[in-house]
């Protein structure tokens, strides 16, 4: 039936999807997927109009079937963004929802329309890939495109092999089974919303129970009618944290979720704490990239939570920290940084019509990360920020920005709290923090620069202080709530 999806075969009345509107058991899955899929034919790569709706759900498990490679559209990109999307990737159609208004970049793509009602009220047979041929598992599944913070948004192709590897290496990290149900309110054009999120939960046998936008009502009702995973992002949380005091449903219901995973950005420790403190339950923290997908994660087997810990290289991954020299770092001290470089069948297959970026982002057959980390002596990881954003040369030290930042979100005067450094002609560079004060109405409330600076100097050394502190009424934040710190500089 499919590689990557068996239970669509198993398990036909058990239920997959549930969005607002909508649900569809694997056997009314099946139909409508099947449907779409022989659309599909024989098209070289398709795009996917990715809306929060069970038509992307659909449209995704569609092309995979087919063994059609897809291209997942964000709804939100601008008209050049998504032109270039469009004209790397060269899609011959593009499948969306009957209700879809669909941008003028995309009219000269056929238009697949994912319809519902065909096929879903009886059971259905999804076609064989490309005729019976077995699909290679190195084929391409998946192209991503990053972000495009530093040039236009290069094309992450993913094979069905780094899919398989990286659901089935957290399947073993989360005693993930089909008796789970995961609730998420993210959007679906990503790694974290779609391949996680979408297809982990089917890849299991398991049913996703989709928000359509997130809210923390939302995530309270599902999670008390037996959601057992939560996914998201720190924005979220912090939400979810910021409600607890005054919503006893919403402690009931965290509490009594089997997995609460953030990931996508780094957990602010308060936030982490309060969740703890009001409901007993720890949150996970995971780390992957597009390129890599999944790479580390906290297990449930771990024998202590460990807030700020992106925990243990996942099963097939394996991982190093190299020097500025390229030199492997030996150190299991939690203080020696050094950037992050993996390999495993996780890692993405190379970027769509960019041999030269390609080659570029390995070292011999290692990829190299561009994030910033520390290992504890039990072996987990400990993030401290991006190489080209979040590594602090100031003094002679080097310095991640990552932990200055928690420890300025532990004083209770602080918000939110991003650091970047700047030039400075007597420490080469300067620590610098963007503080969003808990106090935002009364300027003479907040906490005073001085203090925020001792308070860092105590909790961690003298020499990662804030030598300045600028004060913001909000961070600017990308979709994921990923801080943009070139946006602050700017």
């Amino acid at each position: 039936m499919s590689d990557l999806f068996p239970a669509l075969r198993s398990t036909p009345d058990r239920t997959a999807l549930h969005f607002p509107a909508r649900s569809l058991t694997y056997g009314q899955l099946t139909a409508v997927a099947g449907v779409v899929a022989r659309r599909i034919g024989a098209a070289s790569r398709v795009a996917l109009w990715a809306t929060p709706t069970p038509h992307t759900a659909v449209g995704a498990v569609a092309a995979l079937l087919a063994g059609v490679p897809v291209v997942p559209l964000n709804p939100k990109t601008g008209e050049r963004e998504l032109a270039h999307i469009v004209g790397d990737s060269a899609p011959t159609a593009v499948l969306a929802g009957p209700d879809d208004r669909l941008p003028a970049a995309l009219d000269v793509l056929e238009r697949i329309t994912v319809d519902l009602g065909e096929g879903a009220d009886a059971e259905g047979t999804a076609p064989s890939p490309r005729g019976g041929v077995p699909v290679d598992p190195t084929a391409p599944a998946m192209v991503v495109y990053t972000s495009g913070t530093t040039g236009p948004p290069k094309g992450a192709v993913l094979s069905r092999r780094a899919i398989t590897a990286s659901l089935d290496a957290l399947e073993d990290a989360w005693a993930w089974t089909a008796d789970d149900v995961l609730v998420h309110g993210l959007p679906l054009f990503h790694v974290h919303g779609l391949i996680l999120g979408i297809l982990g939960p089917l890849r299991r046998g398991a049913q996703v129970r989709h928000l359509g936008r997130f809210s923390v009502d939302g995530v309270a009702r599902e999670l008390s009618d037996g959601g057992t995973m939560l996914f998201g992002v720190p924005t979220m949380y912090h939400r979810l944290a910021e409600a607890l005091a005054d919503d006893p449903a919403l402690v009931k219901a965290l509490a009594g979720a089997r997995l609460l995973v953030s990931g996508s950005a780094a957990l602010p420790l308060h936030d982490h704490t309060r969740i703890t403190a009001a409901t007993g339950r720890t949150v996970v923290e995971r780390y992957g990239m597009t390129e890599t997908l999944m790479n580390t994660s906290v297990r449930v087997d771990a024998p202590q939570p460990r807030p700020g810990s992106v925990g243990v290289p996942l099963p097939g991954v394996e991982l190093r920290l190299v020097d500025e020299d390229g030199a492997p770092v030996a150190a299991y001290d939690g203080e020696t940084i050094g950037e992050i470089q993996v390999r495993g069948d996780n890692l993405f297959s190379g970027y769509l019509n960019r041999p030269d970026a390609t080659a570029e982002a390995f070292d011999g057959d290692w990829f190299r990360t561009g994030d910033m980390a520390v290992r504890d002596p039990d072996g987990s990881v400990r993030l401290v920020g991006r190489r080209a954003t979040d590594l602090i040369k100031s003094g002679g030290y080097k310095i991640g920005a990552g932990e200055i930042e928690n420890a300025l979100l532990d004083h209770p005067g602080v918000r939110e709290a991003a650091v970047t450094g700047e030039p400075d002609p007597d420490l080469g560079e300067r620590v610098v923090a963007w503080i969003v004060p808990t106090e935002l109405a009364d300027p003479s409330a907040r906490p005073s620069a001085d203090a925020l600076a001792a308070h860092v100097a105590g909790l961690l050394s003298p020499h990662k202080r804030p030598r300045e502190v600028r004060f913001l009424t909000a961070l600017p934040r990308n979709d994921m709530g990923k801080v943009m710190k070139r946006a602050l500089r700017e």
